[in-house]
């Protein structure tokens, strides 16, 4: 373990072993690091969540997992509510300038480039990745391995395995990220078709992927993680635009 001497470590946080804490990094009273986080300069990790309604006395906390890598000025704040915490995975990246509010659950290998900021409640799945400056409205769901291109403004669920931008714009699949993990083609293929039936322009997203289902005609986990998606959420989900073409393979 290593800890700056003007690093900030409160009573009662809790540090695994290996972690690394830089110059001026606040670790408040409430975090919990797993092993070899490393934390750095002007970071603020288990600080009281932005809500007006939210009593300090509460009993809360910020989970951080292990490896993950915490850059400059980066702030995660803790649950609004008695026992429960902010999450982020292991193996996790933000950048510098990241914001994670109030009771966000962020998967494991999410990368967040500098100034992305997440509203409370949201949730990250693994392997996704979110551009420079992107904004999440509170509520929000980002599925496994999509990617949201920087500055990109989303107020509504991104399923898994796609691309966004702009204003809730779904662009179509992340084929580049899929075939990083090491998908295989016949998985790829299934998720191209789910693609063009759920995220339609037109329809009810939930039927359309309760009908694929009923059709057994999909098979592999993660076309039946894509699928399942599509039954949790309040936020509604994004979709194909009216007279717009949806780009099924991205660029590589």
């Amino acid at each position: 373990m290593s800890i700056h001497p003007t690093a900030i470590i409160e009573d009662g946080a809790i540090i695994g072993a290996g972690c690394v804490i830089h110059a001026q990094a606040m670790i408040k009273r409430h975090a919990v690091l797993d092993n070899g986080v490393v934390v750095h300069s002007y970071a603020v990790i288990g600080d009281d969540p932005q809500d007006l309604s939210f009593d300090s006395r509460i009993d809360s906390k910020v989970h951080i997992g292990a490896r993950t890598v915490v850059r400059e000025f980066v702030t995660v704040h803790r649950s609004t509510r008695v026992g429960e915490a902010t999450s982020v995975g292991s193996d996790v990246f933000l950048m510098s300038g990241v914001h994670v509010g109030h009771d966000s659950k962020i998967a494991d290998h999410v990368i967040m480039a500098s100034n992305a900021i997440i509203a409370g409640h949201t949730q990250i799945g693994a392997y996704a990745f979110l551009g420079g400056g992107v904004g999440v409205h509170q509520f929000t769901r980002i599925g496994e391995s999509a990617m949201v291109g920087g500055l990109a403004r989303i107020t509504r669920d991104v399923p898994p395995f796609t691309m966004a931008t702009e204003r809730d714009e779904l662009i179509g699949l992340n084929k580049v990220g899929l075939r990083r993990r090491g998908f295989k083609a016949e998985t790829i293929a299934e998720l191209k078709a789910l693609l063009r039936l759920v995220c339609a322009p037109t329809g009810n997203a939930k039927a359309l992927a309760a009908e694929a289902v009923a059709t057994g005609k999909y098979h592999s986990e993660e076309a039946q993680r894509f699928l399942k998606f599509f039954n949790e959420g309040r936020r509604g989900f994004l979709r194909q635009r009216q007279n717009a073409h949806l780009t099924i393979d991205s660029a590589e």
